[in-house]
């Protein structure tokens, strides 16, 4: 699978690209460490998202896709200065893995420089090529990239664009490579592309450069060349196994409409998109697509939208990539993994010094004449001359006149210089030589011993922790999660409501000051029980929550998995769900310590909602003005659900409305005003289910009568007690 864009495919992004020249920036957004997105607004067209995946690819974006309420810093740069505005072109920096990006303000001009190449890179400079801001400072030999510097883009290579037959059999008859390799490296066409052109050209990759026809070499790449710059098309590649065939791939490819199905389907199948169609191309599948940035979507295009989820993931030490998740069991299964990997590495290792050792005894003779030799030639000459010199000689690889060593190729069976290389000393003698590489494999199986025990105090572990962790399950326990950070919400009350939408209430006064002032806008709906001192209430009208569609492995089958997202696919507040949202509301509020069974909220829209008083009044911390007219609801029940979901890989207790917490959850209990306190019924839930209790006590309003309990309280019935 194809890791990052190579110069064709960037080429062939830039020629796309500069049809949106005059398309303004939006804004821009950092929903993770590795991708930046700029909102671009064309005049005549919808806006779209150009993604930048660093050191990895570029493309264009229609997709929903959710974004962090607070930017990056390194996001709010390019707010700062590119911001309204306008793309006036985008080049390649010669036929590199860099794409340029030029904007124009009305404060100057503003270059974006993309490298995708090594781990990528996203640098923005103003109109003297300053740096204002890189994404990641690196220094590199001859270039640094930091801020306050000028920017040096890496040094150039050749351009395929500007090989002539007579260049081409220059760079042929000085190289001391094979053909492919020429052409891959010296003429900067890469490995894929190298081999399409000795295809092309119907020669043998692996000849050398001096018996090759410089002719339909020069043919066969202007082929490959004329073909990028006239075709504006993607082909999407997908590789056949047992189950499904070339045609049978290319036939449920066309039949699959824009949606999840889709991109789980490429997502399976596909291994690289591309402007051209190369010979090595010819087993596999195809599906083509107007541009290659909508053929990059349709691949990578879902995995890069839920890029958010990804970072939450991580702040939470779960399911993040390579981390794995938080549970002892596969916590400690990852240092068994690295702990056996490591042993491998020894092992090779020691094998190595003690083979490079008898193979420095088993030609004596030889070893001792060269280090006789290389003595004598210093003491004469000096290292400098010396090592000019050695540049001749085959056995010598490379000198190191301060240690007073040289890298040495050994011989091989046939006494050429083949062999495994050793780094010798000229004041050794040959048995201190060889010995220093056995007393290197000696020290080694010191360190192997140790990491033997290592492994097996691990296995035990293991051994224990997959014994409680199967005894938890038994029981009807979830695994416990160590994260380092809570999820936002969960600094407020919170519930989900029918349809997937959030709803958020103030703990305390600064609390309701928080949700009002950060968490209600646009067609999201204000809630106060009409009851002084009730919380504020804001039910989000495009956030909330969506079935996951990667259930973590180590939430259970009776949990339902959501991911909190920015964008829902229905957005319409109806009154069922303002009514859902009233009876929580109601449930956060006073009322369900006063003991009544029925009260009353009201609900208004945010513009209603105000912290500027009337002239000689005063409006306290956590109170707000609310002018117009109301929506009431009355009669309200005193009662509340509480379930068990995942959150974003979490495994969290939530409060609902009953009916609704009763069609979302397996494990579920309802409950009423009573006189238990919660901190014993939190208590209780974290013996049945391993759920912290600091995470369960801010779900329960109050003291509480059990109504119903299914799982919560107790253990979950199996399918024969339910029988």
């Amino acid at each position: 699978m194809k890791a990052a864009m190579s110069g064709f495919d960037l080429r062939a992004v830039a020629q796309e690209l500069n049809e949106f020249t005059g398309a303004y920036v939006k804004k821009a957004y950092m929903p993770h460490y590795e991708q930046i997105v700029l909102r671009i607004n064309p005049k005549d067209i919808d806006q779209f998202d150009l993604v930048l995946v660093r050191g990895a690819r570029i493309y264009t974006s229609k997709r929903d896709r959710p974004m962090p309420m607070t930017p990056p810093p390194f996001a709010m740069v390019l707010r700062k200065h590119l911001k309204n505005a306008r793309m006036v072109g985008v080049r390649q920096l010669g036929f590199d893995r860099v794409l340029a990006f030029d904007f124009d303000t009305k404060h100057g001009s503003y270059h974006l420089y993309v490298e995708v190449f090594r781990d990528g890179n996203i640098i923005l400079t103003n109109e003297d090529g300053i740096i204002i801001q890189p994404l990641t400072h690196a220094s590199y030999a001859g270039r640094t990239l930091k801020k306050g510097v000028e920017y040096q883009p890496p040094p150039a290579a050749m351009d395929p664009h500007e090989l002539d037959q007579s260049t081409l059999a220059d760079l042929f008859a000085t190289s001391d490579r094979d053909l492919v390799s020429t052409l891959g490296g010296k003429a900067n066409l890469g490995g894929t592309h190298a081999n399409a052109v000795c295809d092309l050209a119907k020669m043998e990759p692996n000849i050398a450069t001096q018996e090759a026809d410089v002719g339909a070499i020069h043919a066969a790449l202007q082929t490959l060349l004329c073909s990028l710059a006239e075709e504006r098309k993607g082909i999407l590649l997908m590789k056949p196994n047992q189950e499904k065939d070339r045609a049978a791939l290319e036939a449920e490819a066309q039949a699959f409409e824009a949606n999840g199905l889709r991109d789980r389907f490429y997502e399976a199948h596909a291994v690289e998109a591309t402007p051209t169609i190369l010979p090595s191309h010819s087993n596999l599948a195809q599906a083509m697509f107007p541009s290659l940035c909508e053929a990059v979507d349709a691949w990578k295009g879902a995995h890069d939208a839920g890029a958010l989820a990804r970072r939450e993931a991580e702040k939470l030490d779960i399911a993040a990539p390579g981390r794995g998740h938080s549970t002892d069991v596969e916590r400690l299964e990852r240092r068994r993994v690295q702990q056996e990997k490591a042993l491998a590495g020894f092992s090779k290792k020691i094998e190595k010094q003690q083979m490079v050792g008898h193979t420095i005894q088993n030609n004596w003779t030889h070893v001792e004449s060269l280090l006789k030799q290389m003595a004598e030639a210093v003491e004469t000459h000096g290292w400098k001359e010396v090592k000019s010199m050695a540049k001749e000689i085959p056995w010598i690889v490379s000198l190191s006149p301060a240690e007073r060593t040289f890298l040495s190729v050994l011989p091989d069976e046939n006494g050429e210089p083949k062999g495994p290389q050793a780094m010798l000393s000229i004041d050794e003698t040959v048995h201190q030589n060889a010995q220093r590489f056995f007393e290197s494999a000696r020290k080694q199986k010191d360190k192997t011993k140790g990491a033997v025990d290592a492994l097996e105090e691990t296995m035990l572990q293991l051994q224990r922790a997959q014994k409680k962790e199967a005894k938890q399950q038994a029981s009807g326990k979830l695994n416990k999660i160590k994260r380092s950070k809570r999820l936002w919400f969960e600094h407020h009350r919170w519930s989900m409501i029918s349809g997937g939408h959030l709803l958020v209430g103030g703990k305390d006064a600064k609390g309701n000051d928080a949700v009002v002032k950060k968490h209600l806008s646009g067609e999201d709906r204000y809630l106060h029980a009409d009851l002084h001192g009730a919380p504020s209430c804001s039910l989000r009208a495009t956030q909330g929550f969506a079935p996951d569609q990667h259930k973590p492995a180590h939430i259970p089958d009776d949990v339902p998995a959501f991911r909190i997202v920015d964008k829902l696919g229905d957005e319409r507040i109806t009154e069922e769900k303002l009514l859902e949202a009233a009876s929580m509301a109601l449930c956060w509020s006073r009322a369900w310590a006063g003991g009544g069974a029925h009260g009353t909220v009201y609900s208004v829209k945010p513009a209603q909602v105000s912290k500027t008083a009337q002239t000689g009044e005063f409006v306290g911390k956590g109170s707000f003005i609310v002018r117009g007219q109301r929506q009431w609801f009355k009669d309200l029940d005193v009662q509340i659900g509480i379930g068990i979901v995942a959150i974003n890989g979490v495994p969290l207790l939530m409060g609902g409305r009953p009916e609704t917490i009763a069609e979302t959850c397996m494990r579920y209990a309802i409950l009423r005003p009573g006189l238990t306190k919660k901190e014993q019924l939190a208590n209780r839930i974290y013996k049945n289910t391993g759920l912290v209790t600091d995470d369960v006590l801010p779900v329960l309003p109050g003291a509480c009568e059990i109504i119903e309990d299914h799982g919560i309280f107790s253990p979950p019935k199996t399918a024969d007690e339910e029988e």
